[in-house]
């Protein structure tokens, strides 16, 4: 056996004896492999694999050749001859001849002539001269196929084009071991008849990079199921894509002749990629290649405000809502949105118009499920239905069906997402409706006098309220519902309110049910706190859970895979013993259910802030915000040909608003959670905050941006095994509203077409159906006031098409609004009384009417807010709340908007303003520019946990951009040295700009001992300026920062 982390072309004291052996024991097997191989015969039918991967019966393939090479320049392989033996009977019972060879002479145009496909059998070290290669590459761009096993990836290291076409090249492995092959793609001919979880003994090769990305990847080894992994949680072992003209399919398996003589799952494996790269098979190797060739973005939808979730009727149209209260359409036969109707709901503290869904007989009774936080006296959020009249909402035709009690006064949490599974049951997922914002970042378990909205016990941890819950209800055609067997307490039976299907989560924001078996999976967005504390407990997970029956899931006592907290006194400090997750106690004053919880079950993933000890592949980024789309059930019979893939068959897609990243999780024959993957990571998202699949197979997203107008839908379409797509369309207007006449110039700027094809140019700008223009830019003038929807379309070269809509209102303007206080992007400290100053102008309606001007304050979080109560008036005070945690990038937004009266001959149109306020206590790594070089974040332990900035040396910076010092006096630092210290400069404009102040860091004696060092500001700058930290010092690691404070009054209240 080679030397363990050398080069298979470094070793070859295993030929001679050992291999002459080796071909006697192969010869005497070669009965074994004929059962085995003949076992793999279609009886001389091909079985043709379609582009997306469905099954169709074919006429039997004509024979064919397959050229199998073997030549070594290192380290020789001992199961070359059971290979080639076991090749030639695969290709006796399947179809094809399998010439064998050491021979790189054959390496000519003539001598390649013949092959469908060319397999690399064990291959070691520089093999091909130039006119070798030369001839190689020129077959593989004529069409020709290429297969590599085992260490046909440590061959030709010299050659770059070689490798490329391997897709990953070998450095090392461990000595042979038993290991778990993860199978993810179960639609492609090399794997689709192998186990979801295949154990195998194999020499596992580390590689050079990871391939992913590069290639799709069709199975991973697992590296805890053996030692000596090296690149981690992703670990491709086999893959395939097609290359420079041809076709590539590599595996790294194949070390040993029981590989050739004895294992069916390989030789199925085998045959397989043989069949793929000679063309004899259709398979896709495109479904985990993220570019704009495969996966493309259509943006479907724009300038909605807040938008929240969908739906989709069965004639094709898209039915959303926005959380102020609007049902609107958008019709893909048009391309144009219109509004379907408005309920009156109350806003702020994550309340509104919050979840939809469409009766599953949409079709024939038009009823439509809202779940809002109605106005009026009553606090409660409730799920109603109405009935839909072609495009209108009719509001008189609700039946309130169901009413969570709330409390309206403190934020956050009503969660709001509703779906049918397809038992016919309809979801209804609720938060705990606590303010989260004085646990520190733990458990919101206060049971102090007149804190019930502070304590999750009375909501998320009791029986017998709905909050905090996912409910399960069997809606009834006369508008009432209901309870399902199986739910998590029965009918009548005194335990809990028998609507309860899972309880303990936090705010499940997004869930989804499977098509496959109705499991039922959510994303729980989970608390703050960015370190344990013994006292208190874990620090905070955001989760994926699943359940397949009914239970409970533990917050707020347990979290992640059921991490205790601590019973604690939030009035005295005083702290108990951790919470029991097999069976809390829930002794609460505000709980009025059960006392004897049921046993709280794990999340089956579960991430903190930064990276992920337990599951790597959660990406880290800034905040967190876990929500689940789809579980992906593919359809042959789709006749979509840009639905997205087989490959993804069975898949959970799980996405984070926060981290804006989406991933998709993979599961085992028995349910279990196999593997993460990455997904669409070419694509940018403006916080997705629900994602669906449609019934045409693509998967469509809600953006929902800042939270005010600048939301949007988007279609995400696969063209990897279609062929091809339509261009991307984009289009712009000078101006989308004015009076007659309007003179517009449109723009299809950003219009593209990933193939490359030409592209004409389609303008309907009055909505007549009639083409105005056919160029890329192009002038209207509206001369009669109305509305419009300006439609643009893009054609490519082989008649695909797609559209986008503008709408232009003429005969009414926008209002202008202008927030002339506070001051933004100024300091404020949490619990400040901040006064507010609003001006609007609106040409239409005159006098303002400021009762009509809105203005909401949102806590911010890193990605993501929660809004605040929206207040009325142009001026007026407000209270920051106090925030939970003191290791994100905090903030405030404040959103003041204004919508006019409208005209009889144009609609009413609303102008909104949104500036920043920044919390005085600013994070070190949350820093917006640096100087790089070594200078980085780590885990700190400082009080609250998080990251601190380190690894600073003398002249490394960081900046902070777009900051407004007004009423700002001082600066203070958090920093720590086991080195010699030094200063930090505070400046402004640049690492060089004028002088702000001067920080003494002294040496502490620990890198994680820290000590708050001050100085007051001198020659304040006025207006936003961008603020520098320049680090000073001698040679070495100066100093640790963990965080600033900004000193003073800002833009508080005096």
């Amino acid at each position: 056996m080679r030397k363990i982390g050398n080069k298979a072309t470094g070793d070859g004291w295993r030929q001679g004896l050992k291999g002459r052996i080796a071909f006697l024991v192969c010869t005497l097997a070669i009965a074994a492999i004929a059962l085995i191989v003949y076992g793999l015969s279609s009886g001389g039918e091909q079985t043709s694999t379609k582009p997306g991967g469905g099954d169709s019966s074919a006429e039997p393939e004509a024979p064919y050749k397959v050229l199998v090479f073997s030549k070594t320049g290192g380290f020789r392989h001992d199961s070359i001859p059971a290979g080639i033996e076991a090749l030639r009977k695969l290709g006796a019972a399947n179809g094809f001849e399998a010439d064998a060879t050491e021979d790189s002479s054959r390496f000519s145009p003539e001598g390649l002539k013949p092959y469908s496909a060319v397999v690399f059998l064990n291959t070691t070290g520089e093999i091909l001269s130039e006119s070798e290669q030369a001839a190689f590459q020129a077959y593989i761009q004529a069409g020709g196929g290429y297969v590599g096993i085992h260490s046909a990836s440590d061959t030709l290291h010299a050659w770059p084009w070689y490798m490329n076409l391997v897709g990953g090249m070998f450095t090392d492995h461990p000595a042979i071991a038993k290991g778990a092959v993860r199978v993810a793609d179960k639609a492609h001919p090399s794997t689709a008849e192998l186990p979801t979880i295949w154990t195998k003994t194999e020499e596992w090769y580390n590689f050079l990079a990871n391939p992913r990305g590069e290639v799709h990847v069709l199975a991973t080894v697992d590296e805890e199921s053996y030692e000596g992994g090296t690149m981690g949680a992703d670990h491709p072992v086999s893959w395939c894509r097609e290359f420079d003209g041809g076709r590539s399919w590599y595996t790294g398996l194949g070390h040993a002749a029981e590989s050739y003589t004895q294992d069916e799952h390989f030789l199925r494996h085998v045959l397989g990629g043989i069949q793929w790269a000679a063309g004899k098979k259709d398979g896709d190797c495109s479904a985990t290649l993220y570019d704009d060739r495969n996966y493309q973005k259509q943006e479907l939808a724009s300038a909605l405000d807040a938008p929240l979730a969908l739906d989709f009727a069965p004639d094709g149209r898209l039915i959303f809502i926005e959380i102020g209260g609007a049902v609107k359409i958008y019709d893909p036969s048009t391309g144009a949105t219109s509004a379907a109707g408005k309920l009156g709901v109350v806003s702020g503290n994550e309340q509104g118009l919050l979840g939809l869904a469409l009766d599953p007989e949409f079709a024939s009774n038009g009823w439509i499920y809202l779940f809002y936080s109605p106005v009026g006296e009553t606090s409660e959020d409730r799920l109603s239905r109405f009935t839909m009249k072609g495009g209108v909402l009719d509001l008189a035709s609700e039946k309130a069906m169901l009413s969570v009690p709330t409390q309206r006064v403190e934020c956050c949490h009503h969660g709001g997402n509703l779906e049918f599974g397809g038992d016919g049951y309809l979801y209804v997922a609720t938060g705990d409706n606590v303010n989260p914002f004085a646990s520190d970042g733990f458990s919101p378990t206060d049971e102090g006098r007149h804190r019930t909205a502070w304590d999750a016990q009375g909501t998320s941890g009791n029986t017998n309220d709905l909050r905090g819950k996912i409910l399960r209800i069997k809606p009834e055609k006369d508008g009432t519902y209901s309870i399902p067997e199986g739910n998590l307490f029965p009918e009548g039976g005194g335990e809990g309110r028998p609507e309860i299907y899972v309880m303990g989560v936090r705010n499940p924001y997004r869930m989804t049910i499977s098509p496959f078996d109705n499991a039922l999976y959510w994303g729980d967005v989970g608390p703050d706190a960015g370190a344990d504390k013994p006292l208190r407990g874990p620090k905070g997970y955001d989760e994926f859970n699943k359940a397949t029956t009914a239970g409970n899931f533990g917050w707020p006592y347990c979290i992640a895979d059921n991490k205790p907290y601590r019973d604690y006194d939030f009035l005295f400090g005083g702290f108990g013993p951790a919470f029991d997750c097999a069976g809390s106690i829930n002794d609460s004053p505000n709980n009025t259910g059960a006392r004897k919880l049921p046993p709280a079950q794990g999340a089956f993933i579960y991430y903190p802030y930064g990276p992920s000890e337990e599951f790597p592949q959660m990406t880290d980024g800034t905040g967190r915000t876990a929500a689940v789309g789809s579980m992906y059930k593919y359809d042959p019979g789709n006749p979509n040909e840009f639905k997205l893939p087989a490959y993804l068959n069975g898949s959970l897609i799980l996405f984070d608003f926060s981290r804006q990243w989406f991933k998709e999780a993979k599961f085992d024959d028995s349910g279990s959670l196999m593997t993460i993957n990455p997904f669409l990571t070419h694509l940018v998202f403006d916080h997705p905050i629900y994602a669906k699949v449609g019934p045409d197979g693509e998967l469509y997203v809600i953006e929902f941006g800042t939270g005010g107008p600048d939301g949007k839908i988007s279609k995400i379409s696969y063209s990897g095994a279609a062929g091809n797509q339509a261009p991307l369309a984009s289009a712009k207007a000078s101006a989308t509203n004015g009076l007659a006449p309007l003179a517009v110039t449109f723009s299809s700027e950003g219009t593209k077409d990933t193939e490359g094809d030409a592209i004409t140019y389609a303008w309907d700008f009055d909505g007549d159906g009639k083409t105005d223009s056919v160029e890329a830019t192009a002038g209207f003038t509206y001369e009669t006031n109305g509305n419009y929807n300006a439609k643009f379309t893009a054609t490519d070269s082989e008649g695909n098409a797609s559209s986008v809509v503008i709408p232009v209102t003429v005969g009414n303007r926008a209002p202008v609004v202008t927030i002339r206080a506070p001051a933004a992007r100024g300091f404020f400290s949490w619990g400040d009384e901040i006064r507010y100053e609003v001006t609007v102008t609106d040409a239409e309606d005159g006098e303002i009417d400021c009762s009509k001007v809105q203005v909401t304050p949102a806590l911010g979080h890193d990605e993501h807010n929660h809004p605040s109560p929206t207040l009325n008036g142009c001026s007026g005070t407000f209270r920051t709340m106090e925030s939970d945690t003191n290791v994100e990038n905090t903030f405030l937004y404040l959103t003041a908007s204004y919508t006019d009266a409208g005209t009889e001959e144009a609609n009413a149109l609303t102008g909104t303003s949104t500036i920043t306020l920044l919390s005085s206590d600013r994070q070190a790594e949350y820093f917006d520019e640096s100087s790089g070089g070594k200078l980085q974040t780590e885990n700190t332990e400082d009080t609250g946990g998080g990251r601190n900035l380190g690894f600073i040396e003398n002249g490394s910076w960081i900046a902070y951009k777009a900051i407004n010092l007004v009423n700002m006096t001082g600066i203070r630092a958090r920093v720590s040295s086991a080195g010699a210290g030094g200063t930090i400069e505070m400046r402004a404009d640049s690492e060089t700009g004028p002088l702000l102040a001067t920080l003494g860091v002294p040496k502490t004696g620990d890198w994680q001992k820290w000590v708050d060092v001050e100085s007051g500001l001198t020659s304040v700058p006025a207006g936003e300026r961008d603020i520098y930290f320049v680090f000073r010092g001698g040679d070495g690691y100066l100093f640790n920062v963990n965080k600033f404070d900004f000193l003073g009054s800002g833009i508080a209240v005096p």
